[in-house]
């Protein structure tokens, strides 16, 4: 089963051979003499840019809510210790039942 973050790496890694390819293609010497592939080529620089200030944002955006969820599991623990600490006592020994099982 792979992760949600190994699947947005394939996917990263797909389109960036799938742009790479398509630069090489359109910086071929051969194509230079259509206008369109000038414009062509600034649309996907620019789309490129657009991708990848989105991604970077995204990337920060989870950062940020990351470091909330922490923090109010951090509250939490430290305003609730002995609920924290009775839950995690119940997960360990839920834990060993089904390993001793084995």
């Amino acid at each position: 089963m792979t992760s949600a973050s190994e699947t947005i790496s394939n996917a990263q890694g797909e389109l960036e051979r799938l742009v790479g390819d398509l630069r090489s293609l359109l910086a071929s010497k051969d194509l230079d003499g259509i206008p369109e592939i000038k414009q062509l080529r600034q649309r996907l620089d620019d789309g490129m840019h657009s991708v990848r200030d989105s991604a970077v944002r995204a990337a920060q955006d989870a950062a940020a809510q990351a470091k909330e969820a922490a923090a109010a599991a951090d509250r939490y623990a430290h305003d609730e210790p002995w609920r924290v600490a009775s839950a995690a006592l119940a997960v360990g020994a839920l834990v060993g039942f089904l390993l001793a099982r084995r």
